[in-house]
């Protein structure tokens, strides 16, 4: 079965340091191609821990959208599991070059690892093993942030990672399967973050097939995101959903014949 399994849910500082909950990125298993979104804290804990069992050795590639720590704090752990210790050099690793720079995230000796180390550029598209993918626009964050669209076989599953919203955000994350890191109940201009009303922008405008809100900080958390996910889908009459720890979706259901 082709699947989205969210291994954490979490958002913003303090749902992560408290593991309030957990912040373990996202992982797609996609025509025979399994990759992992940004693998923050305890991301080889919640792999080794899921049912059925993720096993890291099966992982063609890992993409980090930008170096914040709730993203980017088990990547060299998992380029280590990806690759059984060192010992079979493969699979492709995505970072925005200020990932690799200066102050990188990734470290020197894990990128010998791996089969390539992969720069993300603006409006640029690459492929992993059966699947390829691009990153449309930069975001408006902190450090330098891309979203994704995964293209498969009659399916696109398009991810809008941190960024303040901006005119236009929607129009190019156009997938079947939007996913949307909501960290805020309400906007704040200080905060370069997508709120609840910014989502529902960008879903009544784009109305994919399937709609998921992750990524949570506390107002959303307080405000128990199951309950305003399904009172906007009732608004929108589409079908939106709350991610989980641990939720999977059938990739299938989505997928064009």
């Amino acid at each position: 079965m082709d699947f989205i399994k969210f291994l954490g849910t979490a958002g913003a500082r303090f749902v992560m340091i408290k593991q309030l909950r957990s912040s373990g990125g996202i992982w797609v298993s996609l025509d025979d191609t399994n990759i992992l979104i940004d693998p923050g804290p305890g991301s080889l804990i919640r792999c080794l821990s899921s049912k059925p069992r993720l096993d890291p050795k099966n992982l063609d590639g890992i993409i980090l959208t930008h170096r914040h720590i709730d993203h980017s704090n088990d990547i060299n752990l998992m380029i280590e599991a990806m690759t059984n210790g060192g010992f079979k050099k493969k699979g492709k690793v995505f970072a925005p070059k200020d990932a690799l720079e200066d102050e990188p995230v990734i470290f020197r000796y894990a990128r010998e690892q791996v089969e390539e180390i992969i720069e993300l550029h603006e409006g640029k598209e690459y492929s992993i093993k059966n699947i390829r993918f691009d990153t449309p626009v930069k975001h408006l964050h902190g450090v330098e942030t891309y979203g994704i669209n995964i293209y498969g076989k009659g399916i696109t599953i398009s991810l809008i990672s941190d960024t303040k919203y901006f005119d236009g955000l929607e129009s190019f994350y156009k997938g079947d399967i939007l996913i949307l890191n909501v960290i805020r109940l309400e906007p704040r201009d200080d905060i370069l973050h997508l709120s609840l009303k910014d989502a529902e922008k960008i879903i009544s405008k784009n109305r994919p097939k399937l709609s998921v809100l992750t990524h949570f900080g506390m107002t959303m958390l307080k405000a128990k995101p199951w309950e305003v996910a399904e009172s906007l889908s009732k608004k929108l009459n589409l079908k939106v959903v709350a991610a989980n720890d641990g939720m999977v979706i059938d990739i299938e259901k989505y997928r064009s014949k």
